[in-house]
């Protein structure tokens, strides 16, 4: 029974050891990052730690094992007969025959076979760069979260810091007779809703950091370095350029064609089965009396006299390799939209984070600029600074919620065109800053 046991072990540590790599390589990354982390940096991470990467890569390792297995020969045969009658007789002797044989394919199936299964090892190998990029994909978007979070945590701080300082003035005109007490209590009711949306956004930061460390394969509640600051988008690439691209870089169709491969190299395969398989052998018979006759070589086929069932099989693989070229064809449509459709967005959403930056953010300073004069002055009414407030604040978090979603949209489309690296919309450099 302790035998047993070593298998079982063997994998425990494999496994641990290479989780134990994963997590080194995480934190290395997270070293580098030093005071903040940037979305290159946590993708690298993902990559590097992620489990189901190992999954796929294990399914590919499996597939491309089948090679080896489809491209050899059968076991040769042995045979050994013996009559027993003849145990022990003194006259004719012991009568045995022995006789080992190989079944040969004919020319070119053995190749075919290792081809095809080496073309389906390629498109498992393509599930790996799929992934990979879904991977890449997911990490930035939840960046584009990390971001957005601590970006509103820290605007509904100030905000309080603010509000507190409304209330007292509030209360220092009130205690000099130049404002009512209404001034006071409602400057507190705001600060206690800040107080409240503080719980709220910092209940999603520990959220966001949940799904963060789920793909990075850490405890949900291990702390992340907080994120640098998000680069603007300056311009999108030509969409012609981004859809040629997307022709030539995204795995699926490159799964395609080389299934598309497979499937040919089936085909004629399902050819060579019209053709009969070799069996050679050699044996030795002490049946007979005479010695030159003891020694045997045979040569034998198969015959394939069922054409019918022949005919179906190439049938077959001519119908899935027709199936598997419209899916290509199909696909690349889809790929087409996609990319289109990612585009789409995000222009929009550059445009949208522009109106708020160039625009509303800086008219929302300005009505809360005035406000706080005209209240100061004794011009204004509490209420209307209050309102101003609350409004600059909500414009503050849509700016960096517009931001956010720029490049949650830039993800996407990254991920259509099926790029790992960053389009060129911002410069590298400033990206790659912490």
């Amino acid at each position: 029974m302790k035998s047993n046991y070593h298998p079982v072990r063997l994998m425990l540590l494999v496994l641990t050891l290479s989780q134990t790599t994963n997590s080194l390589a995480t934190e290395a990354i997270f070293n580098q990052a030093g005071g903040a982390l940037s979305s290159t940096q946590l993708v690298s991470a993902v990559l590097a730690a992620n489990p189901q990467l190992e999954v796929v890569q294990a399914i590919w390792q499996a597939t491309a094992s089948r090679i080896e297995q489809e491209s050899a020969l059968d076991d040769p045969m042995l045979v050994h007969s013996m009559a027993p009658q003849t145990i022990g007789n003194q006259q004719n002797g012991f009568s045995q025959s022995t006789e080992i044989s190989q079944k040969i394919p004919w020319p070119g199936k053995l190749r075919l076979r290792g081809e095809a299964a080496g073309f389906e090892a390629d498109a498992a190998n393509e599930n790996i760069a799929v992934l990979r990029l879904v991977l890449s994909s997911t990490a930035k978007s939840l960046f584009a979260d990390w971001y957005y979070i601590h970006q509103a945590i820290e605007i509904n701080r100030i905000n309080q810091t603010l509000l507190a300082e409304f209330r007292d003035i509030a209360v220092t005109r009130y205690s000099t007779g130049l404002a009512s007490k209404q001034d006071a209590l409602s400057a507190e009711v705001e600060i206690v809703l800040l107080e409240h949306q503080a719980i709220v956004f910092e209940r999603e930061r520990r959220t966001i950091l949940a799904r963060l460390n789920t793909l990075l394969n850490r405890l949900p509640d291990e702390s992340l370095p907080p994120p640098s600051k998000l680069p603007e988008i300056s311009a999108l690439p030509d969409a012609k350029s981004l859809h040629n691209n997307a022709l030539q870089a995204r795995p699926e169709l490159k799964e395609l064609a080389a299934r598309i491969q497979a499937s040919k190299t089936q085909t004629e395969l399902a050819k060579r089965a019209f053709y009969p398989d070799l069996n050679l052998s050699a044996g030795y018979n002490s049946f007979w009396d005479r010695s030159e006759q003891r020694f045997i070589l045979g040569v034998g086929i198969n015959l394939p006299l069922d054409q019918g069932k022949r005919h179906a099989a190439e049938t077959e693989a001519r119908a899935r390799m027709k199936q598997v070229e419209w899916n290509s064809i199909d696909q690349m449509a889809k790929i087409r939209e996609e990319v289109q459709i990612a585009y789409e967005r995000t222009d929009e959403s550059m445009h949208v984070f522009r109106l708020y930056q160039k625009q509303l953010l800086p008219l929302a300073d300005e009505t809360l600029e005035a406000a706080i004069a005209d209240y100061q002055a004794g011009r204004g009414d509490f209420l209307t600074l209050i309102s101003s407030e609350k409004n600059r604040m909500q414009t503050q978090l849509q700016t960096e919620q517009a931001l956010a979603d720029t490049h949650r949209r830039i993800a996407e489309l990254e991920s259509a065109v099926g790029s790992l690296e960053p389009l060129p919309v911002v410069d590298r450099s400033e990206a790659m800053q912490p």
